[in-house]
């Protein structure tokens, strides 16, 4: 890679964020601070309010309520707006948005002539940035003669050659298959963080959200679930919809009783009370993955469980393996060899792994 400077990326603050529409809130009160370089992944379903708060930073849609701030310039109120063009941004979409008329070259090199930067300095700019991305030498290629890849490395070049202050993604590698996505997003985290910039990333897909951000933000009916470094949502999910969402193990209907769980009618000891001095409690369990492991309960903090093989799927060296242990639905476990179906297999419950999400009343 080429020497280069860092760029200022700017720090981020929403305050109060709301935005409605008729009477649904798409965003309802959200506070978000992005410290300068950080990568924040906003993460959710469809319809859940992401993109709609990337296109209020951007400056394509205006709050209802509430402020967003870029460094100690408020850029957005329900009463004011600065234009995108004033706000120092880069873009990256998911379909590329590329000109088909211009060559790479002049795709990368257009906000630099929107910004007044002489020829000999912007194209001196653009061959450092293609070179950053990986496309040296291939300045003088229409955009349709590259590959799926290629044209959104093309992209990625286009909205850091202006050394901007935010960089914005909007689900960028979704048309783009699982080892390319894989490859370019890991590529595209050691750039962004090589040259200091500060991004927000909207994504409905864990792994990339995990393997690109510093923090995640798990968005659901447009609030923040859980604001979270990725190894904090898979070892500390905050709400059962959190752990819906990232598919984290099995949930089971379950009543704290004081010293113990009631479980589908059967009792089972805890050992660490999840509500501290109450004696009854109705919610749920979520057995993570890995929790249950085929073979008996060998420690103290471990419950043995019976349970009967439903099905399996041989998958990356190991069987996926469905068992009915009578608590309502299924649950999955591994194991390396294979089972035949209604086989009654013992199982052992790590107790200290369970998480427990008392019901919202």
């Amino acid at each position: 890679m080429t020497h280069h400077t860092k760029m200022p990326g700017a720090a981020v603050r929403v305050q109060g964020l709301r935005r409605v529409y008729g009477d649904r809130a798409v965003l309802d009160g959200l506070d978000l601070d992005i410290a300068p370089g950080e990568i924040i992944a906003l993460l959710g379903p469809s319809g859940c309010g992401k993109t709609t708060l990337l296109k209020i930073l951007a400056g394509l849609e205006q709050p209802s309520d509430g402020e967003v701030w870029m460094g100690d310039t408020c850029v957005a109120t329900a009463g004011h707006s600065v234009p995108p063009e004033q706000r120092g941004l880069g873009m990256v979409f998911q379909d590329y948005a590329l000109w088909p008329h211009l060559s790479v070259q002049g795709n990368v090199g257009f906000p630099l002539r929107m910004r007044g930067v002489s020829r000999q300095e912007a194209a001196r700019r653009v061959d450092e940035v293609l070179a950053l991305v990986g496309l040296q030498g291939l300045g003088a290629r229409a955009p349709s003669s590259l590959s799926g890849g290629q044209q959104q490395r093309v992209a990625l070049a286009r909205a850091i050659v202006a050394r901007p202050q935010l960089v914005l993604f909007d689900e960028p590698l979704s048309n783009l298959d699982r080892d390319l996505r894989d490859s370019l997003c890991a590529e595209m985290g050691s750039l962004l963080r090589e040259l200091g910039c500060t991004a927000v990333y909207v994504t409905h897909d864990h792994e990339e959200a995990c393997a690109l951000a510093d923090r995640v933000a798990v968005v659901m009916d447009g609030r923040f679930h859980q604001l979270d470094a990725p190894q904090a949502l898979w070892s500390a999910p905050r709400t059962r919809q959190v752990a819906q969402f990232l598919k984290l193990g099995t949930l089971l209907d379950a009543q704290w009783q004081g010293s113990h769980w009631q479980v589908a009618g059967a009792q089972w000891r805890c050992l660490v009370p999840p509500v501290a001095g109450s004696t009854a409690a109705q919610g749920q369990l979520l057995l993570p993955h890995g929790a249950l492991a085929l073979g008996t309960a060998q420690q103290d903090d471990h419950l043995p469980v019976q349970g009967r093989v439903l099905s399996q799927h041989y998958r990356c060296g190991q069987f996926d393996t469905w068992i009915d242990a009578d608590w309502g639905q299924p649950v999955r476990v591994h194991s390396s060899e294979r089972l035949p179906a209604g086989a009654r297999v013992p199982l052992s419950l790590d107790m200290q792994r369970l998480h427990w999400f008392a019901a919202v009343d």
